[in-house]
């Protein structure tokens, strides 16, 4: 791949350099590696910035319905829109589905939006190994809002809030009580919480499970980052569009607050140390797939299994190269 021409289509906002860059982060080659570090640090220096806007929740809440009327709503106004999406890989085959885009047939043929499902692979957290250099290439490719919608996740997966801006929740009606709210995990990193489905039979529980986590969010320590009222809970609909509108007018709000604050620089600079270190980590763990790293694993993990060492003493003894006595 040419660098320098990838690079100038990207910053013109071809939709197709775009897809063959994100292809080119993604892959574990090692050339290709190399590639995509040189064609991020080309681009790094546009300084192109959009809002990074994650949204989790569990499966079956709704998220990709919600992306879609979302996402149609913000390039009716002229925004252009890019849908980062992440789909679970089998642990037993390693492959996806990859049908998020499927689900937003409207809003992957709108000219203003750019949809990218992407595997999870082996990572944990919601999120893909490289979904924040692909957001990085949304940005440098012009878009202003990036939707990074994570795999249906737990109470503790929330690596997306590195990612992102904004943290957003989807909470399906009747989801929990006030207790459930005051739980440690995702509920702490949510800048906005939209219970979604608020529509029909369903509106009346939408709005009592809205009502519990407003409670509950009262009870949450206030953050440094946050102003007055935030975090805080919303009702929507994204069958109708009802509460959407409000919510993109919260998430503005608190953009605006946080820039002029501080905050928004300030998140990022942690967020681009936090990444820093998890690469720093993922590189003392890759001695582990050397052929000596391997052996010393084997071997011990041999003596493990008959019950000579601990697991944890084996721990101790194991160095990639040395024999394991």
């Amino acid at each position: 791949m040419d660098i320098e021409a990838t690079a100038k289509a990207v910053l013109a906002g071809d939709r197709r350099a775009l897809a063959r860059a994100i292809t080119l982060v993604e892959s574990s080659r090692t050339d290709h590696r190399a590639a995509a570090l040189g064609l991020l640090q080309v681009l790094q220096a546009s300084g192109r910035q959009a809002l990074r806007i994650g949204l989790s929740g569990t499966p079956g809440v709704g998220k990709s319905t919600f992306i879609e009327r979302f996402g149609l709503m913000l390039t009716g106004q002229g925004l252009r829109v890019a849908v980062l999406a992440v789909d679970p890989s089998s642990a037993r085959s390693g492959g996806s589905i990859l049908g998020d885009k499927t689900r937003m047939d409207r809003l992957s043929r709108d000219p203003l939006a750019f949809i990218r499902p992407s595997p999870s692979q082996t990572e944990l957290g919601g999120v893909a190994r490289r979904s924040r250099e692909a957001v990085a290439l949304c940005e440098a490719a012009g878009f202003d809002v990036v939707l990074v919608e994570t795999v249906g996740v737990g109470q503790s997966e929330t690596v997306v809030a590195e990612i992102c801006d904004i943290f957003v929740l989807l909470l399906a009606p009747a989801g929990g009580d006030e207790l459930q709210g005051v739980k440690r995990g995702i509920m702490e990193m949510a800048d906005l919480i939209l219970v979604n489905k608020a529509d029909g039979d369903l509106k009346p529980a939408a709005l009592r499970t809205k009502a519990d986590y407003t409670g509950a969010l009262h009870l949450l320590r206030r953050r440094p980052q946050d102003p007055p009222e935030f975090p805080k809970a919303l009702a929507v609909s994204a069958v109708t569009g009802d509460g959407l509108p409000g919510a993109w007018d919260e998430i503005r709000a608190l953009a605006t607050w946080r820039k002029a604050h501080g905050h928004w620089t300030d998140r990022r600079a942690a967020q681009a140390r936090h990444w820093f270190e998890a690469e720093v980590r993922r590189t003392l763990l890759s001695v582990l797939d050397t052929a000596s790293g391997r052996a010393a694993l084997h071997a011990l993990g041999d003596r493990v299994a008959q019950g000579e060492l601990a697991p944890e003493a084996a721990a101790l003894l194991f160095q990639p190269g040395a024999s394991s006595r």
